[in-house]
Order: C-alpha cells, then sequence, then structure tokens
C-alpha cells in the first residue's frame, strides 16, 4: 500500500473529528487542532500522491506524515492517560500510532513502491 491511500482518509478523519469536537462541544481547541492536523496531513498525502504521479517518492511528504502521526500519538496519549475517555483520546492515539508504526515502516523500505514502466 501506499502512504498517501491512508494518508488522505486520516487527514479527512481529523478534520470531520474537529468540526465535530466543535459542533458538539464548542471547543476551539478540538477545531483548531483536528483542523490544522488533518489539513497538513491531508496536503503531505497529496504531495506523495502527485510525486508517485512523477514516479518518484517523496521523503519530505513521507516524513512529515511520520512526525505529525507521533506527535498526535504523543499529545492524544498523554491527554487519554489523563482523562481516560476512549473518545477522542484513546481513538485518536491508537489510531496515530497505527499510522506513526505505517509510516516507519514505509521509510524503512524506501518509500512507495514505484512500478517498472510499462513499454
Amino acid at each position: 500500500m501506499h502512504d498517501f491511500c491512508f494518508t488522505i482518509p486520516y487527514g479527512l478523519l481529523l478534520v470531520g473529528g474537529g468540526v465535530f469536537g466543535y459542533i458538539k462541544k464548542g471547543s476551539t481547541t478540538s477545531l483548531a487542532g483536528g483542523v490544522a492536523s488533518g489539513l497538513l496531513l491531508i496536503i503531505a498525502g497529496y504531495l506523495s500522491l502527485n510525486a508517485f504521479g512523477k514516479r518518484k517518492n517523496s521523503y519530505l511528504a513521507l516524513l512529515l506524515e511520520t512526525v505529525c502521526a507521533a506527535v498526535l500519538t504523543w499529545v492524544m496519549g498523554q491527554r487519554y492517560l489523563e482523562t481516560s475517555k476512549i473518545m477522542p483520546a484513546g481513538l485518536v492515539a491508537g489510531i496515530s500510532a497505527l499510522m506513526t508504526l505505517f509510516y516507519l515502516y514505509k521509510l524503512a523500505n524506501g518509500g512507495n513502491h514505484l512500478p517498472t514502466k510499462a513499454e
């Protein structure tokens, strides 16, 4: 699987979660955090998708995705430990931890697998 296949939906999930948190609880922190991190991931996924279309890897996008997911894992993991609430802290921490592992795997294996050129 390519990183952008998961990154763009992951970013959309974060944006949606931030907007939902704002609508439900009036939390501007949730709105700002969810939208900012989600948009950053969507942009990184888009950069990776464009590079893949040019038959290249975007290590900048992959590094940005990894750092963003790792920071979300840390921040939301700390919030989960403080509140013991599965929603949203535990869920976001868990998904972000899985995404961090996926991105580290992609980095260790040289990025996206580029198909051989068809003649």
